[in-house]
C-alpha cells in the first residue's frame, strides 16, 4: 500500500514536471497598434512558450489584440509551485489587461481597461496577505489614474481585491517596468514610486488593506535596484 502511494506521487510528481514552462518569449513583431507607450510602434502578435516535454507551443492573438509588453514573465500564479506566464494583452479598442496563461492555453485575465490607449504595468505575484492564494498587482494607466490594484488568483479566475491611488512605475517611452516585490522581512513587499517620482515607496498589503512605508528619494532604476536587494 505504501509503495502504490509512493508510486502515485512519484507518477503526479513527474506529470506536473512534464507541463513545466522553461522560458517565453515574444514573436510576430506587429505595427497593427500604435500606442507606442514603451517608445516605438512595435508589439507582438504572438507568444511562444516552451514547455517541458513537449516543445514550444505558440499563441496567436487575433488581428484586434497585441501584447503591448517588454517582456513575458514566468510568474506561479496558481500556487502549485510552477511557473505561469504573465503578460500585457491589449485590445486595440479597449485597452490593456492582464493575462496569465499556462501549457494549454489562457487560464485567467483581468477585465480590459476599457478604451484604446489605455495601458497597465505589472508589479509582480505574491502571497501577498499571508492566505494561502497567489495575488497580482499591477499599476492601472501609470500615466493617468496610477491606481495599485490587487487581484487574486481564486477558483481559475483573477478576482478584484482592493487598490489604492497615488503609485506609479512607468514613464511614457521607457523600455522597462520600475519596481517590484521584495521580500526582506518575510513579507512580501510592493516597491513602487509616488505618484510625482519624488520617493519610492514599500507596500503591504493584508487583512488590515495597505501598509505604505517610504524608502527614500528616487534617483532613477538604481533607487528601485538598491530597494528590492533590500538595501
Amino acid at each position: 500500500m505504501i509503495l502504490r502511494a509512493a508510486l502515485m506521487v512519484l507518477a503526479l510528481t513527474s506529470s506536473a514536471a512534464a507541463q513545466e514552462i522553461t522560458a517565453a518569449r515574444f514573436a510576430e513583431p506587429t505595427e497593427r497598434y500604435t500606442h507606442g507607450i514603451l517608445g516605438d510602434a512595435i508589439e507582438f502578435g504572438a507568444l511562444q512558450i516552451d514547455v517541458a516535454g513537449r516543445g514550444t507551443v505558440t499563441v496567436t492573438l487575433p488581428r484586434d489584440h497585441v501584447f503591448e509588453d517588454v517582456a513575458p514573465r514566468l510568474w506561479d500564479v496558481t500556487g502549485d509551485g510552477l511557473p505561469e506566464v504573465v503578460v500585457i494583452e491589449t485590445d486595440v479598442a479597449l485597452g490593456g489587461s492582464l493575462a496569465v496563461y499556462g501549457p494549454s492555453g489562457k487560464i485567467a485575465e483581468t477585465p480590459h481597461i476599457g478604451r484604446t490607449n489605455r495601458w497597465l504595468a505589472p508589479i509582480g505575484a505574491a502571497d501577498l496577505d499571508g492566505d494561502g492564494a497567489i495575488e497580482i498587482a499591477y499599476i492601472d494607466r501609470p500615466h493617468l489614474a496610477k491606481v495599485l490594484r490587487v487581484w487574486r488568483f481564486k477558483d481559475g479566475a483573477l478576482k478584484p481585491v482592493a487598490d489604492v491611488s497615488g503609485f506609479t512605475n512607468h514613464r511614457i517611452g521607457e523600455r522597462d517596468i520600475a519596481g517590484g516585490i521584495r521580500d526582506c522581512a518575510g513579507l512580501p513587499e510592493m516597491v513602487v514610486a509616488a505618484a510625482d517620482w519624488a520617493r519610492v515607496s514599500a507596500v503591504r498589503f493584508g487583512s488590515n488593506g495597505f501598509e505604505v512605508r517610504d524608502i527614500g528619494p528616487h534617483q532613477g532604476r538604481d533607487s528601485f535596484a538598491k530597494a528590492l536587494g533590500c538595501q
